[in-house]
């Protein structure tokens, strides 16, 4: 197939599907929160009286037109909507409601590390040991080993993560007071390129990760164990069977490859939902990443923190999924565009 050809019966669909995905998902970001109860000028307003803070009716008047310039209120709903996509092209989402005066991104971006470092190690480490172990079981089902394997990831799988970071906060911390229970980092330690300073960011990650690891294992142990029992039976398959290639080359060249196909597709989506956090883990956890930090923006009604969160989600998951669809021809060579 030429170039012109892919670029043109391929290619343009799908970034045409790209961006009217970003549209139609960054223009609900919008008009969501405007729909709601939630007003950030009357937050801020309702704070200052709380602290007896008292202002003439003029400068009252000049604080709220301020107030509604931050945070984009100004003007008709159409004028509220073009201003926030100008700022939108520049980063811009305004100050946040609960870090005032702090850029609502500046604050996305400090969280965001450490979400990443949680999230990206433990879904890469459950997607890997689940499907592996769960090819394994799938094409060696007969085995009395793949029957505890499977007993075990059928009775994690419908545990919640928050239920299972509750658990392991409950024993490793109070039973057993092994790990740290809350934050990213101990107290009053200051960040280095220092042995001591990364383990001490290891050591309260690791039940925040175990939590994820655990739940996430079940689930694609489960998936790729019943993908591997189906293509297992494949026509060509059977006919490697018939030729007699050895079970090492048949396993792997044939069945766990084949198989991985649809978990590819899975991991995509995983680590594209990065963005927004493991939100009640996090949570449990006070782990300073963003899902923390959604929640404290949902409680307070900080709904430019929220829709930065929300917008770089949206362009996180819509991205991943142009990617994965674009390389998807390379990683299937049975898929073939006339």
């Amino acid at each position: 197939m030429s170039t012109m050809r892919i670029l043109a019966r391929y290619i343009l669909p799908r970034l045409c599907v790209y961006f009217l995905v970003l549209f139609v998902g960054v223009t609900l970001c919008f008009f969501i929160p405007r729909i709601t109860s939630l007003d950030p000028v009357l937050a801020v307003v309702n704070r200052l009286s709380a602290y007896g803070a008292y202002y003439d009716p003029v400068a009252f008047e000049k604080m709220i037109s301020a107030l509604k310039k931050l945070y984009g209120l100004e003007g008709t709903l159409w004028d509220q909507y073009t201003d926030f996509w100008r700022r939108l092209s520049v980063g811009d989402f305004g100050p946040s409601l609960n870090y005032f005066p702090m850029p609502a991104v500046d604050i996305v971006y400090n969280a965001l590390p450490w979400t990443v470092g949680l999230l990206s190690l433990s879904t890469l480490l459950s997607w890997f040991v689940g499907n592996v172990v769960g090819a394994f079981a799938g094409y060696y089902s007969d085995k009395r080993w793949t029957r505890v394997l499977e007993v075990f990831a059928i009775s994690v799988y419908p545990i919640p993560y928050y239920v299972m970071a509750l658990v392991l906060v409950l024993i490793f911390t109070y039973l057993l007071p092994i790990f740290p229970s809350f934050g990213g980092v101990s107290i009053g330690v200051k960040p280095s390129l220092s042995i001591e300073y990364f383990s001490d960011i290891i050591s309260h990650a690791l039940l925040p990760a175990l939590s994820l690891v655990i739940v996430g294992y079940g689930w694609w142990f489960l998936s790729m164990k019943m993908i591997t029992n189906s293509t297992r039976f494949d026509d060509y398959v059977v006919f490697g069977e018939i030729m007699n290639l050895p079970n090492k080359k048949l396993f792997f060249n044939y069945i766990m490859r084949n198989s991985l196909l649809p978990q590819v597709t899975g991991l995509s989506m995983s680590l594209s939902s990065i963005f927004s956090g493991a939100l009640v883990t996090e949570v449990v956890f006070s782990y300073p990443g963003v899902g923390y930090v959604l929640y404290v923006a949902v409680t307070s009604g900080d709904f430019n923190l929220m829709m930065a969160i929300t917008t770089y989600s949206i362009i996180a998951v819509a991205s991943a999924m142009l990617l994965i669809d674009l390389i998807y021809p390379l990683i299937d060579p049975r898929i073939r565009y006339g």
